[in-house]
């Protein structure tokens, strides 16, 4: 019995590394931090559709895929964070 004990105790202790045990940060909500939702508008960059004014290349979010891609309202296919100018 008392080896059995003294072996529970040094599993214990070879796991403790001295550091502090991670806490889960209490002021992150439980969703996922995302770049866009769904009835957000978003602006292709420049790069993509050159002459075009940024109106013209301002499209409205219809839907937000698991993947964290995004599908447009009239714009076919979908599309990640990188095509878009940065948010404001």
């Amino acid at each position: 019995m008392a080896a059995a004990a003294a072996g529970a105790i040094g599993a214990f202790l070879m796991n403790r590394d001295g550091k502090p045990k991670r806490k889960r940060r209490r002021d992150k909500p439980d969703a996922p931090d995302v770049w866009a939702r769904p009835g957000m508008k978003v602006i292709f960059r420049a790069e993509l559709m050159p002459g075009r004014d940024a109106s013209e290349r301002t499209f409205q979010v219809t839907n937000l895929l698991p993947s964290g891609r995004v599908l447009l309202e009239g714009v076919s296919g979908e599309h990640t964070e990188t095509e878009f100018q940065p948010h404001r």
